[in-house]
């Protein structure tokens, strides 16, 4: 059966389904790929502003995680979603200040220590050439000679400083289901985008039917299709990024514009440098002639011939004899 859900690519869809503790906890263990045991958004971090500039939704989770010899301990999530190409200056700027932050810091005996942090970037554009839609940038420890170090670590001086980061580039998903993750991120695919309405997904629900979470998640997207108050935003959101994409395309074309006009001047000052450059010739030959010209004529002074018998040997007149040698 299709099922007609809201498209979480919007920010307005994406906060709803993500404010679901449950479905956070299920989208953060399949990103960790680790037993996520409780999971919390941090206070005042919805993030996405009044639109005055690119668009950039940001919320922060605590997770407490179980590791695979049964330990447990808290990881700080920064995640980080955005439609469009965005300057890492941006990602970096926000990281900082998350560095920077008295809540973040957690104390083991009489030190502090920051809390263990993982970015993730859900990006609606293509990262350069690099065709995985999911990349783990996970940090080790290495020493000068490049072994990598494993005893004592993971360390908290270590994880404090350094951070491991998850990068999801939606448009490289395209049907890819071949893991726990790929499945969950599969509700963020835009080939199920519908034809004439881009802000809903057409899912085919029997694709799931035996998974509980997944199930959770499309009924929590179909609410989202009916939320009158979510339809709105969505709105407002393609109104904002309409005006954005006809921005860029009147800075494409007046960038395009631009260009050739610079190609064409470009072009005209080649032309003129090479037709310099013949004028410059052309004057070092006459330069070269009239060398040639004066070194005769003196030569036939010399001889004793007279300006009008010169005259009638070089075919030219007596002005222009003179001319030559002056």
């Amino acid at each position: 059966m299709i099922l007609r859900v809201a498209n979480p690519i919007y920010d307005s869809v994406f906060k709803y389904l993500v404010e679901d503790l449950r479905i956070a906890k299920i989208l953060i263990s399949a990103l960790l790929k680790k037993e996520v045991l409780e999971v919390e958004v941090r206070k005042h971090e919805y993030t996405n502003g009044t639109r005055d500039n690119i668009s950039m939704f940001r919320i922060d989770f605590g997770a407490k995680v179980r590791e695979s010899d049964g330990s447990q301990h808290l990881v700080l999530i920064e995640l980080q979603k955005t439609w469009l190409e965005t300057e890492t200056l941006r990602f970096r700027q926000y990281l900082g200040a998350q560095y920077a932050n008295p809540d973040n810091i957690g104390k083991e005996e009489s030190h502090e220590f920051g809390t263990p942090m993982v970015t993730v970037y859900l990006l609606g554009h293509k990262v350069g050439d690099i065709k995985e839609p999911i990349i783990y940038a996970v940090h080790k420890a290495y020493d000068y000679y490049g072994n990598e170090v494993t005893e004592g670590i993971p360390d908290p001086f270590v994880e404090s400083l350094v951070h491991d980061s998850i990068i999801v580039q939606i448009p490289r998903l395209h049907g890819r289901v071949n893991n726990k993750l790929e499945k969950v991120l599969s509700v963020f695919d835009q080939t199920h985008k519908d034809k004439y309405n881009r802000q809903m997904l057409n899912i085919d629900e029997d694709n799931y039917e035996d998974d509980t979470d997944m199930m959770y998640i499309l009924r929590r997207l179909l609410a989202a299709a009916s939320d009158a108050k979510l339809r709105q935003d969505m709105n407002v959101e393609d109104e904002y990024f309409t005006a954005i994409e006809n921005r860029d395309t009147a800075i494409m074309n007046r960038d395009k514009k631009i260009a050739e006009q610079d190609q064409y001047i470009t072009e005209q000052k080649n032309q003129i440098a090479e037709q310099n450059n013949q004028i410059a010739e052309q004057n070092s030959q006459i330069a070269e002639h009239m060398k040639t010209l004066q070194a005769t004529i003196n030569s036939l002074i010399n001889r004793g011939m007279s300006l009008d018998e010169i005259s009638v040997v070089m075919g030219k007149t007596v002005e222009e004899i003179k001319s030559i040698i002056c």
